[in-house]
């Protein structure tokens, strides 16, 4: 079977991050950039965890998340501490100055939700969204083997 689907998705998420930064500019947000807005969305659901659930969380290698975060500490949005349980374990833990961003995140976040699913209806939308996540759990089998 020939499908294009693996294109159209690539060519979403490109088209997806260039309007996130385009709104975030528009909204005069500059304390997080696109990337740097998934590493806090995964520590505002649970703050203080390891580097490794973060990579995992957002899909990011460790090798490019270290760069990214050394960039954010000097932000003052995050803080690297290591974990008291394991001293190989860095944990990470928002700062105040980034929980304060969790709004605007969510505003732009709402916004690009509103233009990804316009048209849409709200079955549409579960649906597409199952979907989804069945190509994502496919993937992240394929890694595991």
């Amino acid at each position: 079977m020939h499908s294009n689907g693996g294109f159209l998705i690539t060519k979403i998420k490109q088209l997806g991050d260039r309007i996130f930064e385009k709104v975030l500019s528009a909204q005069g947000i500059d304390a997080f950039n696109g990337a740097q807005g998934r590493i806090l969305y995964v520590l505002w659901q649970q703050d203080g965890i390891p580097i490794k659930a973060v990579s995992d969380a957002c899909g990011l290698a460790i090798t490019s998340l270290t760069s990214m975060l050394e960039r954010m500490e000097r932000q003052g949005l995050i803080l690297r501490k290591p974990d008291s349980q394991d001293k190989r374990k860095t944990l990470l833990y928002l700062t105040d100055k980034a929980r304060a961003l969790q709004k605007d995140y969510d505003a732009v976040s709402l916004q690009m939700g509103d233009l990804y699913y316009r048209g849409f209806s709200e079955q549409e939308v579960r649906q597409f969204e199952e979907y989804l996540q069945r190509i994502q759990q496919n993937l992240e089998e394929n890694l595991k083997s």
